[in-house]
């Protein structure tokens, strides 16, 4: 059966009024990565509420806003078979008003990996997670463990800001041959494809080696940069090892590290990670 889709803030506070609930964020176009999210949401709570919202303000000027795929009817079912009760699909008006000026940043952890290279980004998912968990009023609120970056940035914010929220990390869905879900994966060309799998294969020898004993970060970056540098056809943004909770650089791996790296294969920009340690 449908499950009803809400697009207003008016309607979809009366639709959670008074259940204990789990929002799973989304942008669209679910996989199986974000039915996994959904299924633990309906675990969690409950009442599992899924927000579709391409966010036009993590988006910058030469990325892919327009062309994000938008796939409404396929979401909603994915979203029922996963066990959510209800969809908030909102515009971007209902999202942002007119004269909407506030935003929400997290100094310092939005400074690094993909922060840099995607100015304002981490400002505008910070921004609309907020206003999500304020309209929605979750218990709980699931991310997956692929967007690293940005789950360390959301509990931060979610701490500093004194939001009533668990934050829920589930582990990354992969393809078969290891490549990370990702509602991206479908703009990669085939011969792309064949290629992409590689990336995992590259965090995977680097976990070999701190499992064999190696700790010097720079050698295990090195190493990294090298092995995604060999993979035909790709173009390094950055592979990077961070302390796994501040993400400040780390010289030995005397903590629990984070292994994150980003690539392009043609035009298409993935992301995975690996924990170390």
């Amino acid at each position: 059966m449908p499950i009803p889709i809400y697009t207003t803030v008016p309607e979809i506070r009366l639709a959670c009024a008074g259940k204990k609930l789990a929002l799973v964020p989304t942008m669209g176009a679910l996989h199986e990565g974000h039915a996994a999210l959904i299924r633990a949401a309906a675990e969690a709570a409950e009442f599992a509420v899924v927000s579709i919202f391409v966010n036009p303000t993590q988006f910058g000027p030469k990325e892919d806003f327009a062309k994000y795929p938008r796939t409404l009817e396929s979401d909603r079912a994915i979203s029922a078979e996963a066990g959510a009760h209800a969809i908030f699909a909102p515009n971007a008006e209902e999202m942002y008003p007119a004269g909407t000026v506030a935003f929400v940043e997290v100094p310092g952890l939005d400074g690094v990996l993909c922060g840099p290279r995607r100015p304002g980004h981490f400002r505008g998912v910070c921004t609309v997670v907020l206003k999500l968990f304020n309209i929605v009023q979750p218990e709980v609120a699931i991310f997956g463990a692929k967007d690293a970056q940005q789950s360390i940035i959301l509990k931060k914010m979610a701490k500093d800001l004194n939001v009533p929220v668990r934050m829920q990390i589930e582990p990354t869905v992969r393809e078969a041959d290891g490549l990370a879900m990702s509602s991206r994966n479908r703009y990669l060309t085939a011969e792309d494809r064949a290629q992409a799998p590689k990336i995992y294969r590259a965090l995977r020898t680097i976990q070999t080696r701190v499992n064999h004993g190696e700790t010097d970060a720079a050698r295990l970056e090195s190493a990294l940069q090298a092995e995604l540098a060999a993979i035909p056809g790709a173009r390094l943004d950055y592979a990077e090892i961070r302390d796994a909770e501040t993400l400040e650089s780390v010289g030995r791996l005397d903590c629990p590290a984070l292994a994150a790296v980003a690539v392009f294969l043609g035009t298409t920009r993935l992301i995975d990670n690996a924990m170390l340690g």
